[in-house]
């Protein structure tokens, strides 16, 4: 595998090499991940696997595969800038997997409701396939856009995708903050107060510089309040951001009072398409150049979430 310490030395240096390197293993790499996803979409069950929104991404990641198939052995700097030219154009292809994937699914559950078939004699497999689909889809992604920042202009303190000075408190200050600008957006409702708790800063590890667990949990949360209170007289209670050194790992903490998750629907927290918020995902239109982000009520934040922190 590749970790990320030989992401950080391979990277420290970016020379024409170790770029034509990079480059090399990408060109061979990534179309054996596509096949084997296009591989796990045709498995899926019929109705599914030629739901047209599946078609579609079916659709993306074959063509992808064919452009990486077909590009010729990569020998000098010149293929390298070509090969990132055609890994750019790949990487916004796929831009809407995410919101078609889960369109496709929820119009197949939709239609397994109206059926004999059960929708429960199905969910389990359709869950481990999601968790594999989008994991992959999250390596497959850092992979690439690594490959493509080591070629853009150097940003102090970044070594392609990682921050080589990640702080944990900038993170449980700027996401919670493109959150609150985020919800600010869509609400036209006063929104609850960001509190944080901070102890003394701790080295800052590297990191992946896109942290979207934390946008999601505070997302999440000011949502929740904005909803519970709006109607109230009373000011909404402030959402708490705490960030907590330990002797291994930093833990980021949300806290609210929005009225937490029904206990009826704990057991589906991490379940896709499950969401205590309205879903957009009847008016999807994945050929839209205009798509909401997926943090919007699709149901797949917080298992998305919860991949990206594993």
């Amino acid at each position: 595998g590749v970790s990320l310490k030989y992401l950080l030395d391979f990277g420290t240096q970016p020379l024409e090499r170790q770029m034509l390197l990079s480059a090399r293993f990408l060109h061979a790499e990534i179309p054996i991940r596509l096949a084997h996803r296009l591989m796990d979409l045709n498995h899926l069950p019929p109705k599914l696997s030629e739901e047209p929104h599946v078609r579609r991404v079916k659709g993306w990641y074959a063509e992808s595969f064919a452009d990486f198939r077909s590009f010729p052995a990569i020998k000098d700097h010149l293929d390298v800038l070509r090969f990132t030219a055609m890994l750019k154009k790949a990487f916004r292809r796929h831009n809407n997997v995410v919101p078609a994937i889960a369109k496709g699914v929820e119009e197949y559950k939709r239609d397994l409701q109206v059926g004999v078939e059960s929708t429960e004699e199905r969910e389990s497999e359709i869950q481990h396939f999601l968790d594999t689909f989008f994991l992959s889809r999250i390596a497959i992604r850092f992979l690439a856009g690594h490959h493509i920042s080591m070629l853009d202009p150097p940003r102090p303190d970044h070594i392609g995708l990682v921050h080589t000075r990640c702080s944990p408190y900038l993170v449980g200050l700027r996401f919670p903050a493109k959150a609150f600008v985020w919800i600010a957006q869509q609400q036209p409702f006063p929104l609850p107060r960001v509190w944080f708790v901070f102890p003394p800063s701790p080295p800052p590890p590297p990191l992946p510089a896109g942290t979207p667990q934390v946008f999601e949990l505070v997302k999440n949360s000011l949502r929740a309040v904005q909803e519970r209170f709006s109607e109230s007289e009373w000011e909404p209670p402030p959402i708490q951001v705490v960030v907590a050194e330990g002797l291994e790992d930093v833990t980021i903490k949300v806290s609210d009072q929005g009225g937490g998750i029904p206990r009826s629907g704990l057991a589906r927290i991490w379940t896709y398409l499950y969401t205590t918020a309205s879903s957009p995902l009847p008016d999807v239109d994945i050929d839209s150049t205009n798509m909401p982000v997926v943090l919007a009520g699709y149901g797949c934040g917080l298992p998305l979430s919860r991949l990206y922190a594993r």
